[in-house]
């Protein structure tokens, strides 16, 4: 009577042999991770370059303001020089924005240049309790003025489900709509493609706080690629280590 058959493993001999389900699930995650990685370097590069674009366009003294804007984008966050005058009894709110914690609004108010134009400008964050004009009357600046200024585009810049509606009779704006807006003021022509805000100066009485435009952004899609690509690279490395297993010996090898 013969003795059974057996099958041991081989000493020091290894294969990396993978299983269907394994495979079926570890490379669709591995596309899905490398693809999210991909993606945060495509928007590193975006970053960048949106910063740069900002920071050039928004440094150096103010240009004149251009006659006409057939392409408002193109001119966005340009520092621009304008005189004029504002008209603070037509005042807007833009809210609710924050500045260090504390809410308040930004203050949008009609900008007469001295060409005629009126432009209308976000000069900055007044506090919940000083949105009266009454309570910061040192900083409703009269009379021919000199002004900076970034250019910027108007709209509402976040998802559409989320967006929420103006109350123009209340000339009260969660986000700026020239067009609408312009209903509001007694005088022009309105420039509506584009709006100013105003860089930070110190204003008498301290409001309102210009300079609301960021120029330097937060740029950490560095970091989440770095994330992505680890996260495929300790898949794939858990992938292989599973499936490199010592390789079992057949009847002839244990001969």
């Amino acid at each position: 009577m013969s003795a059974p058959e057996s099958h041991g493993i081989a000493r020091g001999r290894r294969r990396f042999r993978p299983t269907f389900w394994a495979t079926f699930c570890a490379v669709p995650a591995l596309i899905i991770l490398l693809g999210l990685g991909t993606w945060q370097v495509q928007r590193l590069h975006w970053k960048e370059g949106e910063i740069a674009k900002r920071e050039e366009r928004s440094q150096g003294p103010g240009i004149p303001l251009p006659g006409a804007f057939p392409d408002p984008a193109a001119v966005e966050f340009t520092r621009v020089a304008l005189a004029g005058s504002f008209l603070h009894d037509q005042e807007f709110y833009l809210g609710a924005r924050t500045e260090k914690g504390r809410v308040g609004f930004n203050v949008v108010t009609p900008f007469r240049l001295d060409d005629g134009r009126i432009l209308l400008m976000n000069r900055g964050w007044v506090p919940e309790n000083r949105r009266d004009p009454a309570t910061r009357a040192e900083g409703q600046l009269a009379g021919p003025l000199e002004v900076e200024a970034l250019l910027r585009t108007d709209g509402w810049k976040g998802v559409d489900f989320a967006k929420p509606p103006n109350k123009p009779e209340e000339r009260f704006y969660f986000w700026l709509d020239l067009p609408v807006m312009a209903e509001g003021v007694s005088a022009g022509p309105i420039i509506t493609e584009i709006y100013a805000d105003a860089v930070f100066s110190e204003m008498p009485g301290g409001m309102p706080f210009g300079g609301q435009t960021r120029i330097a952004l937060k740029n950490d899609h560095l970091e989440y690629a770095i994330t992505w690509y680890s996260f495929a690279l300790i898949l794939a490395v858990i992938y292989f280590l599973f499936h490199y297993r010592p390789e079992e010996e057949g009847p002839d090898d244990a001969a």
